[in-house]
């Protein structure tokens, strides 16, 4: 423990005395680390609404024309039925239709109370048994006499996965680029701290002081810098995407029927996964820089 306690002592001493660098190299990590968390924020959240709407891929909403007479309507029911792998169909009337969009508003609902007429068409759910029978449904539906309109997700999916590689993939090139650099800040910061110790640290190897216990301050300053830019990046993520999803939550769940992953929740696993990459980060650049002191 006395060891541990000098070392802290050494690493907050040397942090004091070079301000203006530790300053600067905890801004960058911290910097490097909130833009991943926007692009791991914005990778979950689109990956939720791709599976919340790849739920209902075997779903396909059939929508009537205005007008049709009872016949036509049913017409139209027994034509989607006959279509090769179709499981079933069912009919939801425009009042169901308003029901369901006011519970989908939840606390906003009281807003379609007062309209002068429902805008809603009669419609039909269509309920396939794979994709290719989905596709099937959609090509042929607009044919079929009394249909008005028909709406399929496989787009939405499809672009919506794209999407979501997309950042995948720029979360993961922008951090290996971000993680060289902060490695390299790091390291500069603790090769100034180093030569400013030079003497002091000659004067400990010529005592006998082991490489580690001369390396041990250095690392555990790196260390610090590493969990100070985790503590502030996660902050500022959670500040950030709080208000995001204050701005925008509510119409997201009106319109895919799912909430926003909540700030709390994302908050705390990107805690753990800042600091494991902060830790890292200040370890490597320390023992980098140390290294190549120490084997001159």
């Amino acid at each position: 423990m006395s060891r541990f306690g000098y070392n802290l002592r050494q690493s907050f001493s040397q942090m004091n005395r070079n301000k203006g660098m530790y300053f600067t190299s905890t801004m960058a990590i911290t910097a490097m680390m909130l833009i991943l968390g926007l692009f791991f924020v914005t990778f979950i959240n689109i990956s939720l609404f791709t599976a919340t709407i790849e739920k209902d891929y075997n779903v396909i909403q059939i929508y009537l024309s205005e007008g049709n007479t009872k016949e036509v309507t049913q017409a139209v029911g027994t034509s989607i039925e006959a279509i090769d792998g179709v499981d079933h169909v069912t009919y939801v009337s425009k009042d169901e239709a308003l029901e369901t969009l006011k519970t989908r508003w939840g606390d906003n609902g009281y807003l379609l109370e007062n309209l002068p007429e429902n805008p809603l068409p009669d419609s039909y759910n269509v309920y396939v048994n794979d994709k290719n029978a989905a596709n099937i449904v959609a090509a042929t539906a607009p044919e079929i006499k009394g249909v008005d309109d028909v709406v399929y997700y496989q787009d939405t999916i499809e672009k919506l996965a794209k999407i979501s590689r997309f950042v995948e993939v720029g979360s993961v090139t922008t951090m290996a680029f971000l993680v060289i650099v902060s490695i390299i800040i790091v390291s500069n910061t603790i090769k100034l701290t180093v030569f400013n110790r030079e003497k002091e640290i000659s004067i400990m190897k010529y005592l006998g002081a082991t490489d580690w216990f001369v390396r041990a301050p250095f690392i555990w300053g790196g260390i610090l810098v590493g969990v100070f830019s985790s503590v502030l990046a996660t902050v500022l993520t959670y500040v950030i995407y709080q208000n995001i999803v204050k701005l925008v939550g509510s119409d997201i769940s009106r319109i895919l029927s799912t909430d926003m992953i909540s700030a709390q929740y994302l908050s705390n696993n990107l805690m753990i996964i800042f600091l494991c990459i902060g830790i890292s980060v200040g370890t490597c650049g320390s023992i980098i820089s140390i290294r190549r002191f120490l084997d001159r």
